[in-house]
């Protein structure tokens, strides 16, 4: 989950830089069908798919269709909200996600968890708006902003679902069916986009970005979700998205946009704060 929240954050930093070059649904559509193909290759290294994966192949549509919800929400809500706003809305996921994990899965959020999504979320916030009262108390819920998040909503309840509906394939193959499903759904959502968008015209950051959010932000992290949410409560794992912002900051210096205020760093000390109370074995998962 240290790694995914990491690929992650790389896709808001280069997805920036091409957002005003393509339609969403264009890109997102491209980027599953690539994941898809990447991942697939790996599921025939790995002996092709097993024919108990094959049983109720509803579950990737579920799935996919969740995934595929969250991503033309987020696109769409965006139209109007303000990044620092939309990315304030998403720290309220991992909240959710341990509410659903408990309606789907009966997972139990202990004190000490509840204690860490209250640390990590002040932390994120912190960082969002880079340690700024002012912009904190300006904060306004627009349509945008409502948008988005029911966008979060299908993510969190993403998390506990891929638990209830693995019946004990690997997880590079369960992305592989996600992947598809989410693709189809986005390539009939999207379809006008594709067709109208000039690939060849494009210019190379749009490139750039697809690759990475279909390889890296795409592929890689669905496999690492997918891993992680069969060994963790859904709770504990998207309380890792609380270090996105924290590593937003560490992509954004290293593409030379400059380094924020040294009080900024204190929201990414109260991230790892949580990270620490949230790695201490609670013992079995349910």
């Amino acid at each position: 989950m240290l790694l995914f929240s990491a690929l992650v954050a790389g896709s808001f930093s280069l997805g920036a830089m091409a957002a005003n070059e393509i339609a969403p649904a264009a890109l997102n559509a491209a980027r599953f069908w690539i994941a898809a193909a990447v991942i697939g290759g790996a599921v025939v290294a790995r002996g092709g798919v097993p024919a108990q994966a094959l049983k109720a192949p509803w579950r990737y549509a579920v799935l996919g269709g969740l995934f595929a919800i969250y991503f033309v929400l987020m696109f769409e809500g965006l139209k109007t909200a303000a990044p620092v706003s939309a990315a304030a809305v998403f720290t309220l996921t991992p909240v959710m996600a341990g509410g659903f994990g408990y309606l789907l899965l009966r997972q139990i959020t202990t004190p000490r968890m509840a204690l860490a999504l209250a640390v990590g979320a002040a932390g994120a916030l912190w960082v969002i708006f880079r340690a700024d009262l002012s912009a904190f108390l300006a904060f306004e819920v627009g349509r945008g902003e409502v948008i988005y998040f029911f966008g979060c909503v299908s993510h969190a309840i993403y998390t506990p679902m891929v638990r209830k509906l693995n019946r004990g394939e690997p997880a590079v193959v369960f992305t592989f069916g996600m992947l598809v499903a989410g693709a189809v759904l986005l390539t009939l959502w999207g379809w006008r986009d594709l067709v109208a968008t000039p690939w060849a015209d494009l210019p190379g950051i749009v490139w750039v970005t697809l690759i990475y959010v279909a390889l890296f932000a795409s592929a890689a992290t669905f496999v690492l979700l997918q891993f992680a949410t069969l060994r963790l409560p859904s709770a504990k794992v998207m309380a890792y998205t609380y270090l996105t912002p924290s590593w937003v900051i560490l992509w954004e210096v290293a593409l030379g946009n400059g380094v924020p205020p040294g009080i900024v760093w204190v929201g990414v000390g109260l991230t790892v704060v949580a990270l620490s109370l949230l790695l201490r074995d609670e013992g079995p998962v349910t």
